[in-house]
């Protein structure tokens, strides 16, 4: 079983290994535990852009900041249908939908949703969803729905989060993954980098990460895409050599996790997602958007494929198929819950300063 009980200093002692002892180290235990040259490929859909009343000094859908993004209200389930059979038929074995939600609240649109990942599971594509946080029982409705996974990152440490969002607590990270965890789906955790947070803050979140019994299933690791609007639009891109190590380490500490090389690719060239591939990588995200953030064309994904001798895994291959229980035969049924997810209602300098230049141009 995977070591669960790891420090700071043991994964900062790996993350700082010489890089080419570490690449070797996490290349033979990507071996150990995977096959090589298998990647999974997702495709990630937002079915709900923009308006989010969150504060996350990231992301340019936060209703607060002033971004280029266009919100859209909740997609019908026949677009999601096609754009699942687009996805499927271009490689992808996963549908990943992301609405711009603090967390779900029950009603006509998560009923929509629930239908949406029905009508996805029955195509044969394992479904992930990404919702924000969900209580014990509409993570249940989900999975009988048919959910294979749910996506609910860390983001950082629990310290430098903080320094990041103000709208909502760590612990409701956390607690959320619990209730995933009462359930057969799956748990989808990771986070970003480059955010400005110090080593020691990607250790911390690895300890959270690893330390959770089970380890997630998969883990992304994203490197922070500065958006112009967000308090984080002038945060340096961080180097290949940080990506590599990330993942290397990621890959050593959780071993039999499927490591995802996500949002950042573009700022990568294909030698350096080649390193992330050898180090332990062995998922992406394809397609020419992550939710609103650019992304390499899936051709070219093919094609790098292609020159690395990789190929797509296929749905289900490290899982069963769930499956889908008609509406009219769940046991159970919406609650009406009202959660007090928390608000811590810190300041974030920088997030004001952001909020504050939004409005101005809005004047």
């Amino acid at each position: 079983m995977p070591k669960q009980n790891w420090t700071r200093a043991e994964i900062l002692d790996i993350y700082n290994k010489p890089l080419m002892d570490l690449m070797y180290e996490a290349a033979s235990v990507h071996r150990k535990h995977h096959d090589p040259n298998t990647v999974q490929v997702s495709t990630l859909l937002s079915i709900k852009t923009g308006g989010c009343p969150e504060d996350c000094g990231y992301c340019p859908q936060a209703a607060r900041y002033h971004t280029d993004i266009e919100g859209n209200d909740l997609m019908e389930v026949s677009h999601v249908k096609a754009q699942a059979l687009r996805a499927k038929a271009s490689g992808s074995s996963r549908l990943c939908m992301g609405a711009a939600w603090r967390n779900v609240k029950d009603g006509e649109d998560f009923e929509k949703v629930l239908d949406m990942v029905r009508t996805v599971n029955s195509l044969d594509m394992e479904v992930c969803c990404t919702l924000g946080m969900v209580t014990e029982n509409q993570a249940k409705r989900l999975a009988e729905a048919g959910l294979y996974a749910y996506n609910h990152n860390l983001d950082s440490s629990e310290e430098y989060y903080k320094e990041v969002i103000s709208t909502r607590g760590y612990q409701d990270r956390l607690d959320t993954i619990d209730n995933v965890r009462k359930t057969n789906v799956t748990v989808c955790s990771g986070g970003i980098i480059g955010m400005g947070e110090r080593i020691e803050d990607r250790a911390d979140m690895l300890v959270q990460l690893s330390n959770l019994n089970p380890q997630p299933e998969s883990t992304p690791i994203n490197a922070l895409v500065p958006v112009e609007g967000t308090p984080l639009e002038d945060q340096q891109t961080v180097e290949i050599w940080e990506m590599v190590r990330m993942i290397a380490t990621t890959r050593i500490v959780m071993p039999k996790t499927q490591v995802r090389l996500s949002a950042g690719r573009t700022q990568m060239s294909q030698e350096g997602q080649a390193m992330c591939f050898f180090v332990g990588a062995n998922s992406i995200f394809a397609g020419d958007k992550l939710l609103t953030t650019p992304n390499p064309d899936v051709n070219e994904d093919m094609a790098l494929f292609k020159a690395l001798g990789l190929k797509p895994q296929k749905a289900f291959e490290k899982g069963d198929k769930p499956v889908s229980k008609p509406k009219a035969q769940t046991e159970h049924q919406p609650l009406g819950e009202k959660p007090k997810w928390s608000r811590p209602g810190h300041k974030i300098e920088r997030n004001e300063a952001a909020k504050q230049k939004a409005k101005a141009a809005k004047l």
